[in-house]
Formats: structure tokens, C-alpha cells, sequence
């Protein structure tokens, strides 16, 4: 009877740590896609000088 219950408390505790790692995995998956659309975006987006505030525009 004891061993019923711990295993009955194994089995929903491994699927809680598994749904977590699921979960994680996804949100990763997610941050990993966000952060390389913005890098395409950047890298495709015309490069324009930056302007001081006097109004020059630094040298390189």
C-alpha cells in the first residue's frame, strides 16, 4: 500500500520535472528564433552614419 502511493507520487513528480523540460526547451527554442530574426533584421537593414550632436558625423 505504501509503495503503491510512492510510486503513484514518483510517477507525477517525473512527469512535472518532464513537462518542465519540455517547457524550457520551447522557450529556448523560441528566445533562440527571436534573436537570430533580429540579427537578420540588423544585418539587413542599411547601415546609416551617426550623427553627433553638433551635427558632424564621426570619422571611422
Amino acid at each position: 500500500m505504501v509503495s503503491e502511493e510512492v510510486a503513484s507520487k514518483l510517477v507525477r513528480f517525473l512527469y512535472f520535472v518532464g513537462a518542465g523540460m519540455i517547457c524550457t526547451k520551447g522557450i529556448n527554442l523560441w528566445r533562440d528564433y527571436e534573436h537570430k530574426a533580429a540579427m537578420k533584421a540588423a544585418a539587413e537593414a542599411p547601415e546609416t552614419p551617426v550623427e553627433m550632436v553638433n551635427g558632424g558625423v564621426p570619422k571611422s
